[in-house]
């Protein structure tokens, strides 16, 4: 794995706000890229639930890939679940299948279930990329650690 840091720019983080059609609450959405030794490495995709009734969760799905080219063959999407969990107060990530909200398109690449995404290689790298989400996306953190 690289050792480089990663880092995004918090001035160019998207933010959008819809409602949920199960509670009519609103989920909050952010994306953002980010990127390693100032080259774009990833893009994340985090959506930060406040249903009525239910935990508080953030899923989060991350596209792995090269970003300078019109390609997107080596594109790889992970996602995961954030949230409570049982016997801990912090929330924990669960990998799950990506794009479980639908909006898998071209730029997502091989979208991957939570099967194929636990034996794929660049796991580690996704895990690294939920972390620095977790950290430093000030939506994300503000709701999962209020």
């Amino acid at each position: 794995m690289n050792t480089a840091e990663l880092a995004a720019d918090l001035d160019e983080r998207q933010f959008a706000r819809y409602e949920c059609p199960c509670c009519e609450e609103p989920i909050e959405r952010t994306w953002n890229m980010v990127t390693r030794d100032g080259i774009a490495y990833a893009a994340y995709f985090a959506n930060s639930y406040h249903h009525t009734d239910q935990a508080h969760d953030t899923w989060i799905d991350v596209i792995l890939g090269t970003w300078d080219t019109e390609s997107v063959d080596d594109h790889v999407t992970f996602g995961c679940r954030v949230g409570p969990v049982q016997r801990s107060p912090y929330p924990a990530a669960t990998l799950v299948q990506a794009c479980l909200d639908g909006s898998a398109d071209e730029v997502h690449g091989v979208v991957l279930s939570r099967e194929d995404g636990l034996a794929h290689p660049r796991l580690p790298e996704f895990w690294e990329v939920v972390d620095f989400v977790l950290a430093n996306d000030p939506t994300v953190t503000a709701h999962l650690y209020p």
